[in-house]
């Protein structure tokens, strides 16, 4: 361990929860390098929703490579990137009925956001962005601008200007929704709001602590923002790609984004890639306007292309991922019921659930207990008061259960220490 601690920076975070060395990891586990299996319900931040060293996108990848595939392309055109547009188009948007041009803005979801709030800036002209309480979009000044958690923004050192943030769905105390709000204001000349050049919205706050916005309120705030003729930006890194059930966690809502941002779990295999969707007529685009060097890494077309196919050209995964979804809320329910007096939530959709707990510092401890039975998880939400499972989609009932069994059984440890 002597070598992190002494060349490392100290900006690490989720070696200092899980101070293992992991060596290898297959499926649902990963492995330390003493041999020690740890099952893991945080599948790199969402970015393994099809899980580790997976069998079909591995074999794609290796006979890629084998063949001497062309490794890096920056924007030219390669069969990689070819296969991979042609799938993207034939098993997600047109089924969907969707029409988008794919922009590739750089690796990660960051990227994907950064690109989104320059060229909505771009095509209407105007400054400011409005944004909801509870938010993450990114560690970039950008992203950072249209987050909510103080303490992430605090890291930024500079004023985060040109945004405005209003009420997520359900947020305390705000009575009026969200979208309500925000159409009073936008109507209103008095208000002091500047309109702004886009929405930006998570429809399930995956690092604000698993808050939902339900279908109606996505829907109001679409409406909104067709009304005022402002740009709709759905921020998808981390619960598109069927984290929530269907691909793209707004299809249920039945909306139609002006611009959609994935990341993490589009490139399939874990390797860094991120787009954004934006509708046609959105693309002003010049050459160069926008680039990076690592906006295509041909590795990830190869498997991201495979993933689609192996796992979207039907409906099995969306269907398991929305039945067992429904196993994991109850399951996280059951053990709220079980201790009424500590006043636990059950958060989250799909495969992205929570317990939000009441007691400073519980949902760390559980986090905690859970790592030294075997189990990897995070914590959410701007105080850390959710205990966050984000199992990959692919992983066995078998592991699902034995997951949740122990997490029953640390929340149990956790709070009978608090009596």
């Amino acid at each position: 361990m002597t070598i992190f601690e002494d060349l490392e920076s100290e900006v690490r975070t989720y070696s200092r929860l899980w101070p293992v060395v992991f060596d290898r990891a297959e499926g649902s586990r990963l492995f330390s390098e003493d041999g020690r299996p740890y099952l893991d319900f945080f599948a790199g931040a969402g970015a393994l929703n099809y899980g580790h060293n997976n069998a079909f996108l591995k074999q794609a990848l290796l006979d890629y490579i084998v063949r001497d595939g062309v490794s890096h392309a920056l924007d030219m055109l390669t069969v990689a990137k070819r296969d991979f547009l042609q799938t993207f188009q034939d098993v997600l948007l047109t089924p969907r009925g969707l029409q988008y041009k794919v922009v590739f803005p750089g690796p990660g979801g960051a990227n994907a956001v950064e690109a989104a709030l320059k060229l909505a800036r771009r095509v209407t002209g105007r400054q400011s962005v409005v944004s909801f309480t509870n938010s993450f979009h990114g560690m970039t000044l950008g992203t950072l601008a249209v987050s909510g958690n103080a303490a992430k923004r605090a890291a930024a050192g500079v004023p985060l200007t040109l945004t405005t943030a209003m009420p997520y769905a359900g947020y305390p105390g705000s009575g009026e929704s969200g979208p309500r709000y925000l159409d009073r204001l936008l109507s209103d000349r008095g208000s002091g709001l500047d309109m702004p050049a886009a929405v930006i919205v998570e429809t399930v706050q995956g690092e604000g602590g698993l808050r939902v916005a339900d279908a109606d309120w996505l829907r109001e705030l679409a409406g909104v923002c067709a009304r005022h003729e402002v740009l709709l930006i759905v921020d998808d890194v981390q619960m598109g790609c069927g984290r929530t059930g269907p691909f793209f966690s707004f299809e249920d809502a039945g909306i139609t984004p002006d611009m959609v941002c994935l990341s993490k779990s589009i490139g399939g295999y874990g390797l860094p890639l991120a787009l954004t969707l934006i509708k046609p007529e959105l693309d002003v685009w010049k050459p160069g306007d926008h680039n990076g060097t690592f906006r295509g890494v041909s590795a990830s077309f190869v498997t991201g292309a495979q993933a689609l196919r192996s796992y979207w050209s039907d409906g099995t995964l969306e269907k398991s991922t929305r039945e067992r979804g429904e196993r994991i809320a109850a399951a996280l329910a059951d053990i709220a019921a079980e201790h009424p007096e500590a006043g636990l939530e059950v958060r989250g959709r799909g495969f992205a659930a929570g317990l939000r707990f009441a007691a400073p510092g519980a949902a760390r401890e559980v986090c905690v207990a859970a790592f030294g039975d075997g189990l990897l998880m995070e914590t959410s939400g701007a105080a850390a008061d959710v205990a966050k499972l984000l199992p990959p989609l692919t992983i066995s009932d078998d592991d699902l259960d034995e997951g949740l069994d122990i997490i029953r059984t640390c929340v149990r440890a956790v709070l009978a220490r608090s009596k």
